[in-house]
């Protein structure tokens, strides 16, 4: 009975106590606890390889991963050595060719895989033996065959192709140059020049300095304990010899005096991709690092929260998105406030960035932005701590940094202690308004607006790779003159009546060209038809399936692919093409009704080109012109659809006479991010063309 009073009285005092509860005050959060991050082992072999164990034991498995001890090397004139060494590291050893090593790789259900600093290896732990010696056999014994030498540069000349019609590496090329001075390795982009230099010599040298034990960390994680690791890494590693692990002082950036701004062209784009950067005084582990993170975060690090989302987003509408980051490294770290804006409001996106960097230093931030980015901070590194990589990487870092023993095991207790005092002595000290690089990428008709931001009220002209680019030289010929000396120089004639005549002669072309890209499985083929005056069609197959079709028979056409089926062009596409039908359609510019200007002289892939501009209402085209031999050499085509631009550009080269006519038999062909390298199989001239072509 007595316990039953008990129980109730005990009921009683909970409910009062309920009652009493202020929930419109929010509860006092705990103490953050210091996390029991278990040791990794560390031990150093004979030859100067720092081993680092994190054992789990959870799962059968195992990954080992090599990291070199080696800064970033200056590159200079064959800027992009270390990419290429990398991508062509698993291309093969003396004893394996490509294919017999990746066959052994996928027979054990390995990963192996490799980049200029690093290799990976994760197996099953009863195929670990035989992953080290294949990892191993890369490690000392890659030798760079010439076929798989020559494959990777021509992929990367395809991905170059790519970086001059892609926003974000053209702003990112030109933040990095504006950042890093030169002769820093941050501040050196690959070229098409920088690509040629490139020998097999260069990445064989590179391997050699770069791959040796000396600093180099080796992290194994998994199932494996410190005797079985030990004798892995003296059966496997303890042979391998090499130099002085290379060590530079590369310095904190280039910071300026007064903000700079630096214009990226882009025709007809129909947004800005804005970036506004700048380098910071900070090195990984340094006792600011994680309350200026916090700062960032606060700023526009990540969600809808944040004060640059707040603002260009949700109050003002300028963007999807606007977000900023900081990349600290030991070689240099920088600052990044960037996203895309519609070209009419581009002056107005970088005056509210600007706004909003002087904001989080003048004063301090609310407790609720500094508790949620700090919630978010947190959260993040509880999540990562469930992958035993966190562990091994933890130990890598405290290592490569040098920072306390118990950096990780004390980190929610210095996040937590991170106050809104910290954030604005961080934003007053590290963040800037009046010394940055403000970096567009867009069309050149917003130039003006841009030149108010600029410290001298002048503006940087860069190109695709960060390089300060090339004036357009006026061009010292009409576009009338230039247009009848591409028509000489392709017919092989000194006058309009000989060209017209030659051209007449012309009654039909097919055109059979196998076209490859990095991206698809296997080649494609793509034929296309001209048959006089204004037919023409396109179709593209693959191993003998169609892929997509397009004709027009000069009067209608249609377009097909897998994906939509057909679809009939409508009256605008028509109008289009019968304004540019033909095999010439320079011929017609002057009664088309096209806008058709002369630009003048740029370069273009180290050749200098005059360029013609092409208007067809909401389509732009650039065409331009060998000025030395008057060949076509480049096409680039815009088209607006909605608040989208599509961009396509194409470049011929290798011209050869077929039946009178100089034709191109290579291809370059860029559609968004998807590159194809195309090679002229056979063209027919004045064949038969079934009329089913153009149905």
């Amino acid at each position: 009975m007595k316990k039953i009073i008990l129980s109730g009285a005990l009921i009683l005092v909970a409910a009062t106590s309920f009652s009493q509860l202020d929930r419109s005050v929010r509860p006092k959060a705990g103490t953050p606890p210091t996390i029991n991050i278990k040791d990794s082992e560390v031990f150093t072999t004979e030859n100067g390889i720092t081993v680092i164990l994190s054992e789990n034991h959870k799962l059968p498995k195992v990954s080992i991963r090599l990291v070199t001890g080696s800064d970033p090397m200056n590159e200079g004139s064959k800027a992009g050595l270390s990419k290429i060494a990398g991508q062509l590291i698993m291309s093969g050893t003396t004893n394996r060719s490509k294919d017999k090593l990746d066959a052994e790789v996928d027979y054990i259900g390995a990963t192996l895989n490799a980049d200029g600093e690093s290799m990976y290896l994760s197996c099953l732990t009863k195929h670990v033996e035989k992953g080290l010696t294949l990892m191993t056999d890369v490690l000392f014994n890659a030798n760079f065959p010439d076929s798989e030498f020559e494959r990777i540069k021509k992929q990367n000349e395809s991905a170059l192709l790519s970086a001059k019609s892609s926003p974000d590496e053209m702003s990112d090329n030109a933040e990095r140059k504006a950042n890093f001075p030169n002769g820093h390795p941050y501040g050196e982009i690959m070229t098409e020049a920088t690509l040629a230099a490139i020998n097999k010599t260069d990445i064989e040298s590179y391997f050699k300095r770069v791959f040796t034990p000396r600093g180099s960390y080796l992290v194994i994680v998994g199932d494996v304990n410190k005797a079985q690791a030990t004798e892995m890494v003296n059966k496997y590693f303890s042979t391998w010899k090499g130099g002085p692990v290379y060590k530079a002082e590369l310095g904190e950036g280039q910071f300026n005096k007064g903000n700079r701004v630096i214009f990226v062209k882009k025709p007809g784009a129909v947004q800005s991709k804005v970036s506004i950067s700048f380098p910071v005084k900070m090195k990984p582990g340094q006792p600011n690092q994680l309350p200026l993170t916090v700062t960032n975060g606060i700023l526009g690090g990540g969600g809808f929260g944040t004060r640059l989302m707040q603002n260009l987003r949700e109050d003002k509408a300028y963007t999807y998105g606007c977000y900023s980051g900081i990349d600290i490294t030991d070689n240099g770290s920088w600052f990044s406030a960037s996203g895309n804006f519609r070209n009419d409001v581009t002056d107005s996106a970088i005056v509210q960035i600007l706004k909003e960097l002087d904001n989080i230093g003048n004063s301090y931030v609310k407790e609720s932005e500094i508790n949620l980015t700090k919630s978010a901070m947190a959260g993040g590194f509880a999540r990562s701590l469930e992958n035993p990589q966190t562990i091994a990487r933890f130990a890598l870092n405290i290592i490569q940094n040098n920072l306390p023993k118990d950096y990780y095991q004390t980190y929610l207790k210095r996040l937590d202690a991170v106050n809104t005092e910290n954030v604005l002595e961080m934003a007053q000290t590290y963040f800037t308004s009046k010394n940055c690089n403000i970096i567009v990428v867009g069309n050149e008709e917003i130039i003006e607006k841009l030149k108010v931001f600029d410290a001298d009220g002048k503006i940087e002209m860069f190109d695709a790779f960060g390089n300060v680019a090339k004036e357009v030289k006026p061009a010292d010929i009409t576009k009338e003159q230039l247009i009848e000396k591409y028509v000489f120089a392709t017919t092989g004639t000194t006058s309009m009546k000989a060209a017209n005549k030659a051209i007449k002669k012309i009654k039909s072309v097919k055109q059979v060209m196998e076209m490859s890209a990095q991206q698809i499985p296997a080649p494609l083929t793509m034929t296309t038809y001209f048959v006089a005056p204004n037919k023409e069609a396109m179709k593209i197959e693959m191993q003998g399936m169609m892929i997509q079709k397009e004709y027009f028979d000069g009067k209608a056409g249609a377009s097909s692919n897998m994906q939509t089926g057909k679809k009939d062009l409508t009256a605008e596409e028509i109008a289009s093409k019968q304004k540019s039908a033909g095999l010439f359609p320079e011929l017609t510019y002057a009664t088309s009704g096209l806008k058709v200007e002369m630009v003048g002289i740029e370069e273009v892939n180290n050749t200098e080109a005059y360029v013609l501009k092409i208007v067809d209402g909401d389509k732009q085209s650039f065409d331009y012109y060998d000025t030395k031999s008057f060949m076509k050499i480049k096409s680039v085509s815009i088209q607006k659809e909605g608040d989208q631009v599509v961009e396509a550009s194409r470049s011929f080269s290798d011209f050869k006479i077929v039946n009178g006519l100089q034709f191109p038999h290579k291809m370059s062909l860029m559609m968004g991010d998807l590159g194809l390298e195309g090679k002229v199989i056979s063209i027919e001239v004045n064949g038969t063309v079934d009329e089913t072509t153009f149905k």
